[in-house]
């Protein structure tokens, strides 16, 4: 799996999941929910992703998205 793919699947995760815990916690969760489509839509505009640099450094192939 490269970068790219690797991002969208995190962010899908961290998406699903803050909205669960939004259900079975806390309304709170929500503003995680909102922080990361900020970060996605930021991302689309800018390139500059935070998770794709933190993969990046961990090893992983880079993509056609995020070089």
């Amino acid at each position: 799996m490269n970068v790219d793919r690797l991002v969208f699947t995190i962010a899908g995760l961290f998406i699903l999941g803050s909205l669960l815990l939004s259900q079975l916690h806390s309304v709170y969760w929500l503003w995680f929910t909102a922080f990361v489509g900020a970060n996605m839509f930021q991302a689309s505009f800018t390139g500059f992703c935070p998770m794709a640099m933190l993969l990046k450094k961990l090893g992983v192939q880079s993509g056609c998205a995020f070089k």
